[in-house]
């Protein structure tokens, strides 16, 4: 198994998976990872829920189908790329993208990352659920797995989280498609430091690496 750098290093977004299942003994390690990341006051509040059932995905995909259609694909084709992307490497992102807009229902196994009981849901919620998702997709990469992260649904969350069946009082806030990865694993590509740390004030270079 790589070292944690490497698997950082190394972690793309598989949005390409194969239908074959997927044991449920790997399943089982990458939740157990989940419920090792921290959260707000040590409450716990996460819930993650595991969908195999293909009609539930099916009624899930719509939704997400329909956002790609609305906002994300001409989002997509009229953005220029983030930094230290090509436009041709941003490119073949969207045909990745596309392709999992399609197949979104056929990857064999769904987490779904909820909070329970949260009163004010917003952007300090997120710390209490997405150290989970991050140790997942990590625990899944180690394993050899693919999956993404992906918050897609949310542009219809009435109608996404009324398809997966999630109670009143119940938030999802991520869904994570895993499943063994058509292609390979490689560098992740990023912009470099300095385009995106400071030091001591906003803007001033960061001298670290001095």
């Amino acid at each position: 198994m790589p070292d944690l750098f490497e698997i950082m290093e190394s972690c793309r977004a598989m949005r390409r998976l194969k239908p074959d299942p997927v044991p449920d003994a790997l399943i089982q390690r990458i939740l157990q990872a989940g419920t090792c990341a921290p959260s707000g006051g040590n409450t716990q509040k996460w819930r993650f829920l595991v969908i195999k059932d293909r009609k539930i995905k099916e009624g899930v995909q719509v939704w997400y189908k329909r956002a790609f259609d609305e906002w994300i694909g001409p989002r997509y084709r009229t953005s220029e790329p983030p930094p230290g992307v090509s436009k041709e490497r941003y490119l073949r992102q969207l045909e990745a993208v596309s392709y999992l807009t399609d197949h979104f229902h056929e990857a064999p196994v769904w987490i779904v990352a909820c909070l329970v009981d949260d009163p004010h849901p917003g952007r300090a919620s997120g710390a209490s659920i997405y150290p989970a998702v991050q140790n997942m997709l990590l625990a899944a990469r180690a394993l050899g797995l693919g999956a993404t992260l992906t918050t897609r649904h949310l542009f219809y969350e009435k109608e996404a989280e009324a398809a997966l069946g999630l109670p009143p009082g119940v938030q999802s806030y991520a869904i994570l498609p895993i499943g063994y990865p058509m292609g390979k694993f490689g560098p992740v590509k990023r912009a470099a430091l300095e385009a995106v740390v400071y030091q001591d004030r906003w803007g001033e270079p960061y001298r670290g690496g001095t």
